[in-house]
Protein backbone atom coordinates (compact mmCIF):
# COMPACT_ATOMS: atom_id res chain seq x y z
CA UNK A 1 0.00 0.00 0.00
CA UNK A 2 1.31 3.41 -1.05
CA UNK A 3 -1.41 5.55 0.07
CA UNK A 4 -0.47 6.71 3.67
CA UNK A 5 -4.40 6.91 4.31
CA UNK A 6 -4.02 2.74 3.90
CA UNK A 7 -0.97 3.12 5.94
CA UNK A 8 -2.11 4.33 9.11
CA UNK A 9 -5.73 2.57 9.09
CA UNK A 10 -7.51 6.17 8.37
CA UNK A 11 -10.78 3.39 7.58
CA UNK A 12 -10.66 2.68 11.00
CA UNK A 13 -9.68 6.28 12.50
CA UNK A 14 -13.35 7.87 10.91
CA UNK A 15 -15.82 5.01 11.48
CA UNK A 16 -19.43 5.91 13.18
CA UNK A 17 -20.62 4.31 15.99
CA UNK A 18 -22.64 1.62 14.40
CA UNK A 19 -19.80 1.15 12.19
CA UNK A 20 -17.25 0.46 15.06
CA UNK A 21 -19.99 -2.14 16.72
CA UNK A 22 -20.84 -4.20 13.55
CA UNK A 23 -16.76 -4.58 13.30
CA UNK A 24 -16.71 -5.05 16.91
CA UNK A 25 -19.02 -7.94 16.86
CA UNK A 26 -17.89 -9.71 13.86
CA UNK A 27 -13.90 -9.40 15.45
CA UNK A 28 -15.03 -10.41 18.87
CA UNK A 29 -16.22 -13.55 17.04
CA UNK A 30 -12.88 -14.50 14.92
CA UNK A 31 -10.91 -13.22 18.06
CA UNK A 32 -12.35 -15.80 20.29
CA UNK A 33 -12.68 -18.31 17.46
CA UNK A 34 -8.66 -17.67 17.60
CA UNK A 35 -8.00 -17.93 21.29
CA UNK A 36 -9.90 -21.46 21.17
CA UNK A 37 -6.95 -22.30 19.43
CA UNK A 38 -4.09 -22.40 22.07
CA UNK A 39 -3.63 -24.78 24.99
CA UNK A 40 -4.84 -22.35 27.98
CA UNK A 41 -7.64 -20.90 26.22
CA UNK A 42 -9.25 -24.42 24.96
CA UNK A 43 -8.23 -25.67 28.46
CA UNK A 44 -10.49 -22.43 30.00
CA UNK A 45 -13.58 -22.88 27.93
CA UNK A 46 -13.55 -26.55 28.04
CA UNK A 47 -13.51 -26.06 31.86
CA UNK A 48 -16.20 -23.44 31.94
CA UNK A 49 -18.51 -25.69 28.75
CA UNK A 50 -17.96 -22.75 26.92
CA UNK A 51 -18.58 -23.30 23.31
CA UNK A 52 -16.47 -20.40 21.03
CA UNK A 53 -18.91 -20.38 18.05
CA UNK A 54 -22.06 -19.30 20.80
CA UNK A 55 -20.19 -15.73 21.13
CA UNK A 56 -22.15 -14.01 18.76
CA UNK A 57 -22.28 -10.26 19.76
CA UNK A 58 -20.47 -7.64 21.60
CA UNK A 59 -23.38 -8.20 24.36
CA UNK A 60 -21.76 -11.76 24.73
CA UNK A 61 -18.27 -10.50 26.28
CA UNK A 62 -19.72 -11.28 30.11
CA UNK A 63 -19.87 -14.65 29.25
CA UNK A 64 -16.39 -14.96 28.63
CA UNK A 65 -13.86 -15.68 31.62
CA UNK A 66 -11.46 -12.57 32.73
CA UNK A 67 -7.70 -13.35 32.07
CA UNK A 68 -5.07 -12.18 34.40
CA UNK A 69 -1.27 -11.48 34.90
CA UNK A 70 -0.99 -14.82 36.68
CA UNK A 71 -2.83 -16.53 33.67
CA UNK A 72 0.31 -15.60 31.40
CA UNK A 73 2.57 -16.15 33.44
CA UNK A 74 1.45 -20.07 34.15
CA UNK A 75 0.82 -20.06 30.56
CA UNK A 76 4.64 -19.05 29.93
CA UNK A 77 6.22 -19.17 27.32
CA UNK A 78 4.03 -20.49 24.75
CA UNK A 79 0.36 -21.73 26.26
CA UNK A 80 -1.40 -19.10 24.87
CA UNK A 81 -0.01 -18.96 21.34
CA UNK A 82 -2.42 -19.86 18.09
CA UNK A 83 -0.03 -20.47 15.72
CA UNK A 84 2.91 -22.22 14.36
CA UNK A 85 5.97 -20.89 16.45
CA UNK A 86 7.72 -21.14 13.38
CA UNK A 87 5.23 -18.29 12.47
CA UNK A 88 6.11 -15.92 15.04
CA UNK A 89 8.27 -12.92 14.52
CA UNK A 90 8.90 -10.85 17.71
CA UNK A 91 8.24 -11.78 21.36
CA UNK A 92 8.16 -9.10 23.88
CA UNK A 93 8.34 -9.84 28.21
CA UNK A 94 7.59 -8.27 31.04
CA UNK A 95 10.47 -6.53 32.74
CA UNK A 96 11.93 -7.68 36.29
CA UNK A 97 14.84 -9.95 36.80
CA UNK A 98 13.06 -12.37 39.37
CA UNK A 99 10.39 -14.73 39.00
CA UNK A 100 8.36 -15.80 35.98
CA UNK A 101 8.09 -12.84 33.52
CA UNK A 102 4.93 -12.68 30.67
CA UNK A 103 5.48 -13.02 26.97
CA UNK A 104 3.54 -11.91 24.24
CA UNK A 105 4.04 -13.55 20.82
CA UNK A 106 3.41 -11.46 17.60
CA UNK A 107 3.09 -12.83 13.99
CA UNK A 108 3.73 -10.31 11.05
CA UNK A 109 0.45 -9.41 10.77
CA UNK A 110 0.41 -8.57 14.74
CA UNK A 111 3.50 -5.84 13.99
CA UNK A 112 1.76 -4.76 10.93
CA UNK A 113 -1.16 -3.85 12.28
CA UNK A 114 0.46 -2.88 15.60
CA UNK A 115 2.58 -0.33 13.10
CA UNK A 116 -0.92 1.22 12.08
CA UNK A 117 -2.30 1.69 15.34
CA UNK A 118 1.04 3.64 16.44
CA UNK A 119 0.80 5.68 13.03
CA UNK A 120 -2.86 6.64 13.57
CA UNK A 121 -1.42 7.78 17.19
CA UNK A 122 1.42 10.27 15.63
CA UNK A 123 -1.02 11.11 12.68
CA UNK A 124 -3.59 12.06 15.06
CA UNK A 125 -1.20 14.45 17.22
CA UNK A 126 -0.71 16.65 13.89
CA UNK A 127 2.34 14.78 13.34
CA UNK A 128 3.20 14.48 9.50
CA UNK A 129 5.95 12.90 7.64
CA UNK A 130 8.01 16.58 7.70
CA UNK A 131 8.82 16.10 11.47
CA UNK A 132 11.50 14.65 12.95
CA UNK A 133 11.13 12.27 15.63
CA UNK A 134 13.58 11.71 18.43
CA UNK A 135 12.69 8.59 20.10
CA UNK A 136 14.14 8.78 24.21
CA UNK A 137 12.50 5.47 25.80
CA UNK A 138 14.22 2.22 26.21
CA UNK A 139 14.36 -0.45 23.34
CA UNK A 140 14.94 -4.59 23.72
CA UNK A 141 12.13 -6.51 25.29
CA UNK A 142 10.06 -3.53 26.69
CA UNK A 143 7.57 -2.45 24.08
CA UNK A 144 7.98 1.52 24.36
CA UNK A 145 10.60 2.04 22.11
CA UNK A 146 10.33 -0.22 19.38
CA UNK A 147 5.87 0.45 19.00
CA UNK A 148 6.76 3.78 18.71
CA UNK A 149 9.84 3.54 15.95
CA UNK A 150 7.76 1.32 13.67
CA UNK A 151 5.03 3.79 13.79
CA UNK A 152 6.77 6.88 13.22
CA UNK A 153 8.89 5.30 10.21
CA UNK A 154 5.29 3.84 8.95
CA UNK A 155 4.18 7.32 9.31
CA UNK A 156 7.37 8.49 6.86
CA UNK A 157 8.87 10.36 9.69
CA UNK A 158 12.78 10.74 10.26
CA UNK A 159 13.92 8.21 13.59
CA UNK A 160 16.73 9.04 15.88
CA UNK A 161 16.21 5.69 17.75
CA UNK A 162 18.29 7.55 20.57
CA UNK A 163 17.20 5.23 23.57
CA UNK A 164 17.49 7.00 27.15
CA UNK A 165 19.76 8.47 28.73
CA UNK A 166 23.43 10.22 27.90
CA UNK A 167 21.39 13.65 28.51
CA UNK A 168 23.85 16.01 27.23
CA UNK A 169 23.78 13.44 23.88
CA UNK A 170 20.24 13.95 23.48
CA UNK A 171 20.02 17.81 23.82
CA UNK A 172 22.85 17.50 21.06
CA UNK A 173 21.22 15.34 18.58
CA UNK A 174 17.74 17.69 18.93
CA UNK A 175 19.57 20.35 17.77
CA UNK A 176 21.78 19.07 15.15
CA UNK A 177 19.26 17.07 13.68
CA UNK A 178 16.37 20.00 14.09
CA UNK A 179 13.96 17.32 16.02
CA UNK A 180 10.25 18.56 16.06
CA UNK A 181 9.46 15.26 18.23
CA UNK A 182 10.53 13.53 21.26
CA UNK A 183 8.96 10.36 22.97
CA UNK A 184 10.09 9.92 26.75
CA UNK A 185 8.72 8.95 30.04
CA UNK A 186 7.14 12.33 31.80
CA UNK A 187 10.14 12.10 34.49
CA UNK A 188 12.88 12.38 32.14
CA UNK A 189 11.78 14.58 30.32
CA UNK A 190 11.57 16.69 33.32
CA UNK A 191 14.73 15.77 34.01
CA UNK A 192 16.38 17.12 30.51
CA UNK A 193 14.68 20.20 31.33
CA UNK A 194 16.13 20.75 34.93
CA UNK A 195 19.58 19.47 33.46
CA UNK A 196 19.07 22.28 30.55
CA UNK A 197 18.11 25.00 33.39
CA UNK A 198 20.83 23.94 35.85
CA UNK A 199 23.57 24.70 33.04
CA UNK A 200 22.01 28.27 32.17
CA UNK A 201 20.39 26.82 29.00
CA UNK A 202 16.47 26.95 28.26
CA UNK A 203 14.55 23.64 27.24
CA UNK A 204 12.10 26.41 24.61
CA UNK A 205 15.19 26.67 23.02
CA UNK A 206 15.10 23.26 21.64
CA UNK A 207 11.87 24.06 19.16
CA UNK A 208 10.13 20.99 20.01
CA UNK A 209 6.46 20.87 18.48
CA UNK A 210 5.04 17.39 20.00
CA UNK A 211 6.25 15.26 22.52
CA UNK A 212 4.59 12.09 23.62
CA UNK A 213 4.68 10.91 27.46
CA UNK A 214 3.66 7.45 28.69
CA UNK A 215 4.95 4.79 30.43
CA UNK A 216 4.18 5.82 33.81
CA UNK A 217 1.42 7.58 35.33
CA UNK A 218 1.13 11.47 35.58
CA UNK A 219 -0.72 14.08 36.22
CA UNK A 220 -2.20 17.34 34.84
CA UNK A 221 -0.32 19.55 36.48
CA UNK A 222 3.08 17.43 35.57
CA UNK A 223 1.81 17.97 31.84
CA UNK A 224 1.47 21.86 32.23
CA UNK A 225 4.79 21.99 34.13
CA UNK A 226 6.41 20.56 30.72
CA UNK A 227 4.58 22.28 28.27
CA UNK A 228 5.44 26.08 30.33
CA UNK A 229 9.34 24.51 30.27
CA UNK A 230 9.65 23.51 26.70
CA UNK A 231 6.57 25.24 25.12
CA UNK A 232 5.49 21.89 23.02
CA UNK A 233 2.36 20.28 23.38
CA UNK A 234 2.58 16.94 25.25
CA UNK A 235 0.39 13.60 24.40
CA UNK A 236 -0.83 11.85 26.53
CA UNK A 237 -0.45 7.81 25.27
CA UNK A 238 -1.64 4.64 26.97
CA UNK A 239 -0.53 1.07 26.48
CA UNK A 240 0.74 -2.03 28.02
CA UNK A 241 2.81 -4.94 26.43
CA UNK A 242 -0.29 -7.36 27.10
CA UNK A 243 -1.83 -5.23 24.27
CA UNK A 244 1.15 -4.34 22.12
CA UNK A 245 2.70 -1.66 24.03
CA UNK A 246 1.79 1.73 23.42
CA UNK A 247 -0.53 2.99 20.35
CA UNK A 248 -3.87 1.24 22.52
CA UNK A 249 -5.23 5.18 23.08
CA UNK A 250 -3.93 8.59 22.53
CA UNK A 251 -5.28 11.71 23.16
CA UNK A 252 -6.11 13.87 19.81
CA UNK A 253 -5.55 17.55 19.63
CA UNK A 254 -7.96 18.68 22.15
CA UNK A 255 -5.97 16.58 25.04
CA UNK A 256 -9.34 16.07 26.49
CA UNK A 257 -8.65 12.25 27.13
CA UNK A 258 -7.27 9.31 24.74
CA UNK A 259 -8.98 7.48 22.04
CA UNK A 260 -8.80 3.90 22.36
CA UNK A 261 -9.16 2.67 18.90
CA UNK A 262 -12.51 0.28 19.14
CA UNK A 263 -11.39 -1.76 16.07
CA UNK A 264 -8.52 -3.20 17.79
CA UNK A 265 -9.66 -3.17 21.56
CA UNK A 266 -13.09 -4.04 22.79
CA UNK A 267 -12.78 -2.22 26.10
CA UNK A 268 -14.99 -2.41 29.11
CA UNK A 269 -14.80 -0.68 33.07
CA UNK A 270 -15.75 -2.81 35.67
CA UNK A 271 -15.54 -2.81 39.78
CA UNK A 272 -12.39 -4.16 40.49
CA UNK A 273 -14.04 -6.06 43.68
CA UNK A 274 -17.20 -7.61 42.52
CA UNK A 275 -15.88 -7.56 38.33
CA UNK A 276 -19.34 -6.12 37.18
CA UNK A 277 -19.45 -3.61 34.86
CA UNK A 278 -19.73 0.45 36.00
CA UNK A 279 -22.05 3.38 34.75
CA UNK A 280 -20.33 5.32 31.71
CA UNK A 281 -18.40 7.86 33.87
CA UNK A 282 -17.89 5.89 37.23
CA UNK A 283 -14.10 5.20 37.53
CA UNK A 284 -13.30 1.07 37.51
CA UNK A 285 -10.57 -1.53 36.25
CA UNK A 286 -9.99 -1.27 32.43
CA UNK A 287 -10.58 -4.50 30.68
CA UNK A 288 -9.09 -4.99 27.21
CA UNK A 289 -10.07 -7.69 24.53
CA UNK A 290 -8.11 -7.51 21.67
CA UNK A 291 -9.83 -8.16 18.19
CA UNK A 292 -6.77 -7.57 15.97
CA UNK A 293 -4.16 -9.96 17.32
CA UNK A 294 -3.65 -13.10 15.18
CA UNK A 295 -0.64 -14.57 17.35
CA UNK A 296 -1.98 -14.59 21.00
CA UNK A 297 -5.51 -12.98 21.82
CA UNK A 298 -6.49 -12.36 24.63
CA UNK A 299 -9.88 -12.38 25.85
CA UNK A 300 -10.90 -10.02 28.90
CA UNK A 301 -7.48 -9.13 30.69
CA UNK A 302 -7.47 -7.45 33.50
CA UNK A 303 -5.21 -4.35 33.05
CA UNK A 304 -5.65 -3.22 36.83
CA UNK A 305 -5.32 0.20 36.21
CA UNK A 306 -8.12 2.84 36.86
CA UNK A 307 -10.03 5.03 34.57
CA UNK A 308 -13.57 5.83 33.27
CA UNK A 309 -15.13 6.40 30.05
CA UNK A 310 -15.43 10.10 29.14
CA UNK A 311 -19.32 10.48 28.09
CA UNK A 312 -19.62 12.68 25.31
CA UNK A 313 -18.16 13.21 21.80
CA UNK A 314 -15.10 14.39 21.23
CA UNK A 315 -14.65 17.73 19.71
CA UNK A 316 -12.05 16.42 16.59
CA UNK A 317 -14.98 14.04 15.27
CA UNK A 318 -13.33 11.00 15.89
CA UNK A 319 -16.02 8.51 17.57
CA UNK A 320 -13.81 5.80 19.12
CA UNK A 321 -14.46 6.34 22.96
CA UNK A 322 -12.23 8.40 24.74
CA UNK A 323 -10.69 7.08 28.01
CA UNK A 324 -10.04 9.43 31.03
CA UNK A 325 -6.31 10.02 32.28
CA UNK A 326 -5.31 6.40 34.44
CA UNK A 327 -5.54 7.51 37.97
CA UNK A 328 -3.96 5.13 39.25
CA UNK A 329 -3.39 1.47 39.84
CA UNK A 330 -5.93 -0.97 41.48
CA UNK A 331 -2.71 -3.04 43.03
CA UNK A 332 -0.87 0.03 43.32
CA UNK A 333 -2.75 1.87 45.75
CA UNK A 334 -1.12 2.44 49.37
CA UNK A 335 -3.25 2.09 52.53
CA UNK A 336 -1.71 4.62 55.11
CA UNK A 337 -3.21 4.79 58.43
CA UNK A 338 -6.24 3.07 56.77
CA UNK A 339 -6.61 5.89 54.62
CA UNK A 340 -6.31 5.06 50.38
CA UNK A 341 -3.72 7.46 48.70
CA UNK A 342 -2.81 6.63 45.73
CA UNK A 343 0.88 8.37 44.58
CA UNK A 344 -0.81 10.87 41.85
CA UNK A 345 -2.69 12.73 44.70
CA UNK A 346 0.71 13.74 45.84
CA UNK A 347 1.80 14.61 42.48
CA UNK A 348 -1.18 16.64 42.10
CA UNK A 349 -0.18 18.93 44.89
CA UNK A 350 3.42 19.14 44.22
CA UNK A 351 3.45 20.05 40.68
CA UNK A 352 1.23 23.32 41.97
CA UNK A 353 4.75 24.91 42.83
CA UNK A 354 6.85 26.43 41.28
CA UNK A 355 9.97 26.79 43.69
CA UNK A 356 9.84 22.61 43.73
CA UNK A 357 11.72 20.71 40.79
CA UNK A 358 10.17 17.70 38.83
CA UNK A 359 11.81 15.08 41.03
CA UNK A 360 10.05 13.87 44.23
CA UNK A 361 9.78 10.26 45.77
CA UNK A 362 7.53 9.17 48.62
CA UNK A 363 8.81 7.48 51.72
CA UNK A 364 6.84 5.16 54.21
CA UNK A 365 7.79 4.00 57.08
CA UNK A 366 6.44 3.21 60.96
CA UNK A 367 6.65 4.72 64.17
CA UNK A 368 5.57 3.00 66.98
CA UNK A 369 3.39 1.45 64.56
CA UNK A 370 1.73 4.08 63.18
CA UNK A 371 2.24 4.81 59.70
CA UNK A 372 4.35 7.81 58.69
CA UNK A 373 4.66 9.10 55.37
CA UNK A 374 7.18 11.85 54.09
CA UNK A 375 7.84 13.41 50.56
CA UNK A 376 11.05 14.73 49.14
CA UNK A 377 10.95 17.19 46.98
CA UNK A 378 14.09 18.97 45.27
CA UNK A 379 14.40 22.73 45.05
CA UNK A 380 14.09 24.80 42.17
CA UNK A 381 16.72 27.27 42.70
CA UNK A 382 15.18 29.58 39.69
CA UNK A 383 11.80 30.06 41.73
CA UNK A 384 13.67 30.49 45.10
CA UNK A 385 15.01 33.54 46.95
CA UNK A 386 17.33 32.11 49.06
CA UNK A 387 15.59 33.15 52.14
CA UNK A 388 15.79 30.39 55.30
CA UNK A 389 11.99 32.30 56.39
CA UNK A 390 10.38 32.05 52.52
CA UNK A 391 11.90 28.64 52.47
CA UNK A 392 9.84 27.83 56.20
CA UNK A 393 6.71 28.95 54.86
CA UNK A 394 6.83 26.99 51.38
CA UNK A 395 7.45 23.94 53.20
CA UNK A 396 4.43 24.90 55.91
CA UNK A 397 1.84 25.24 52.50
CA UNK A 398 2.98 21.76 51.01
CA UNK A 399 2.63 20.15 53.85
CA UNK A 400 -0.90 21.79 54.64
CA UNK A 401 -2.03 21.48 51.42
CA UNK A 402 -0.83 17.67 51.56
CA UNK A 403 -2.86 17.26 54.44
CA UNK A 404 -5.62 18.81 52.83
CA UNK A 405 -5.61 15.78 49.92
CA UNK A 406 -4.32 12.93 52.00
CA UNK A 407 -6.42 13.59 55.16
CA UNK A 408 -3.80 12.91 57.71
CA UNK A 409 -0.06 15.04 58.44
CA UNK A 410 2.56 13.97 56.03
CA UNK A 411 6.27 15.38 56.60
CA UNK A 412 7.86 17.13 54.12
CA UNK A 413 11.95 16.81 53.13
CA UNK A 414 13.43 20.17 50.38
CA UNK A 415 16.51 18.59 49.51
CA UNK A 416 19.40 20.23 47.19
CA UNK A 417 18.30 19.62 43.26
CA UNK A 418 20.10 16.58 41.83
CA UNK A 419 19.41 14.78 45.64
CA UNK A 420 16.92 12.51 44.23
CA UNK A 421 18.05 9.41 41.35
CA UNK A 422 17.17 10.83 38.38
CA UNK A 423 15.35 8.17 36.53
CA UNK A 424 15.96 7.24 32.16
CA UNK A 425 13.18 4.67 32.36
CA UNK A 426 10.07 4.56 34.64
CA UNK A 427 10.12 6.57 37.88
CA UNK A 428 10.08 5.08 41.38
CA UNK A 429 7.99 7.32 43.24
CA UNK A 430 7.34 5.18 46.28
CA UNK A 431 9.83 3.45 48.92
CA UNK A 432 7.79 1.60 50.79
CA UNK A 433 9.85 0.63 54.32
CA UNK A 434 7.50 -0.53 56.53
CA UNK A 435 7.98 -4.05 56.52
Amino acid sequence: MSDIADLIGSRFEWMSRDELISWQCEALRRSVAQAAKSRWYAAKFREMGLDPSSIKSVEDIKRLPFTTKEDLRQSYPDGMLTIDREDVIRVHTSSGTTGTPTAILHSRADIDCWAELMARCLAMSGATKADVFQNMSGYGMFTGGLGLHYGAERLGMMVLPAGPGNTARQIKLIRDFHVTCIHATPSYAMHVAERMISEGDDPSSLGLKRAFLGAEPYTEEMRQKLQELYGFKAFNSYGLSEMNGPGVAFECPEQNGMHVWEDAYLVEIVDPDTLEPVEEGEVGELVMTTLRREAMPLIRYRTRDLTCILPGDCPCGRKHRRLARMMGRSDDMLIVRGVNVFPSQIEEVIMRHKWIGGNYLIRLTKAEALDQMTVQVELARSEFDGSVETLRNLRAQLQKELREQVGFNVSVEVLEPGSLPASEGKAKRVVDERA
